[in-house]
């Protein structure tokens, strides 16, 4: 409950006639900017279709100034949502928001989060998806040598490129090429999940399938790869973008090994 009630003062603040009043332009609210708020509200509750019926009598169309600092400036406690005239004042911020009442902004607010996490699922996993389709392409280019094709996936000046370049520019330069004529070589991603999940840094980890055969230049020498492993994707947030700045692989570097 203490979410939703931070939640609610945070929607009237970004609230449009809020906003474009002269609240919009104080950082913070004294005792004459809640009689403003009070009057904002009061206008909103009077056009509100939730309260033309017998609504407006039960839980009445305004909200005292004094209750409307006491909302913002107090500290959320348990006992609180337990006191019906409380509970009464959330509904009418809930419907000066836009919402039928307090049930309706809460299940609101649960949908809209539960969207936004599969949204970010999707966005996550398909980072990982879109990075090993690159890798299958770019060892498809081999023995020609094109790190650039994962700038978008990959930070830069991560630890991950760094490596991935290294390793991939030693099979190219020993002239490595993939075989994959009737579908030789493929490459399966499966049972992806979110291992972390902060704001700033997630952690992901993939089940996966790597099935590739390379043959060296005029020799026609054979190196194969058919591995089934756990892979774990670190994805950071720097400047706004979401790449991977590192990955950890437990067979990264098995062909450099092999001469």
């Amino acid at each position: 409950m203490k979410t939703i009630y931070n939640a609610i003062r945070e929607e009237v603040v970004r609230h449009p006639k809020v906003k474009n009043s002269v609240l919009g332009n104080v950082n913070e609210w004294k005792r004459s900017h809640y009689i403003i708020l009070s009057e904002i509200i009061k206008e909103e509750l009077s056009e509100a279709e939730e309260l033309k019926g017998g609504k407006k009598f039960e839980i009445g169309n305004t909200i005292s100034h004094v209750t409307l600092q006491r909302f913002f400036e107090n500290d959320y406690q348990d006992k609180t949502h337990n006191d019906l005239r409380f509970l009464k004042t959330l509904d009418k911020i809930c419907i000066f928001l836009g919402h039928k009442d307090l049930n309706a902004y809460i299940l609101s607010n649960k949908e809209t989060r539960i969207s936004n996490e599969q949204d970010d699922r999707t966005f996550l996993t398909k980072i990982v998806y879109d990075y090993c389709a690159t890798v299958f392409e770019f060892y498809k280019k081999f023995p020609a040598h094109h790190p650039e094709l994962f700038k978008d996936l990959v930070f830069n000046d991560s630890p991950f490129l760094e490596r991935a370049t290294h390793f991939s520019k030693e099979l190219c330069d020993r002239d490595f090429k993939l075989v994959t004529k009737n579908n030789r070589s493929n490459y399966e991603v499966f049972d992806i999940r979110i291992v972390t999940d902060e704001p700033e840094k997630k952690i992901l980890e993939s089940q996966e399938f790597w099935n590739l055969l390379f043959k060296v230049g005029e020799t026609g020498e054979e190196h194969f790869v058919n591995q089934l492993n756990t892979q774990i994707y670190f994805i950071r947030k720097i400047d706004n973008t979401w790449k991977i700045w590192d990955n950890y692989n437990p067979d990264a570097g098995r062909l450099n090994n092999k001469k």
